[in-house]
């Protein structure tokens, strides 16, 4: 585990909190992964970025479950992948992750999961909307 995701785990009191920045509950530490927040990984090389893992360009994510589905949700749906980004951008300038963050997050993700419940991955068998997903501190209509 990379040293920024370490101070970001530390920083935010994750191992007490025990969820991450989107209300998703986590067990482990080797559950946590770092999302690029403002500069994906893929950009940061051509902006002398190495690989992007800074602190500043990231928070921490439940890789089965929260950072897996706000990939799903950016490829399916930007509006609401921005709408999450920036309540954790928001989280990440209090300083805190606040309920009222999560409570937010949990609304945009009510209404992805209320629109694309049952669908598949075209030309797939699998669906785009995990059980794991699902399964977050507060809860949906759907749990």
């Amino acid at each position: 585990m990379r040293q920024s995701t370490k101070n970001l785990i530390r920083k935010y009191s994750l191992m007490k909190l025990k969820y991450d920045f989107m209300g998703y509950e986590f067990r482990r530490m080797s559950d946590l992964s770092f999302h690029h927040l403002i500069i994906p990984r893929s950009v940061s090389p051509f902006l002398d970025l190495d690989r992007g893992y800074y602190e500043w360009n990231g928070v921490i994510l439940v890789q089965k479950s929260s950072h897996e589905f706000l990939h799903i949700i950016e490829r399916f749906d930007l509006d609401r992948f921005y709408a999450i980004t920036s309540e954790m951008l928001d989280e990440k300038l209090k300083g805190n992750i606040s309920m009222d963050n999560i409570k937010k997050i949990n609304d945009v993700l009510n209404s992805f999961e209320k629109e694309y419940i049952g669908q598949t991955f075209k030309g797939s068998h699998s669906e785009i909307i995990k059980p794991a997903y699902t399964k977050r501190l507060l809860k949906n209509d759907t749990n």
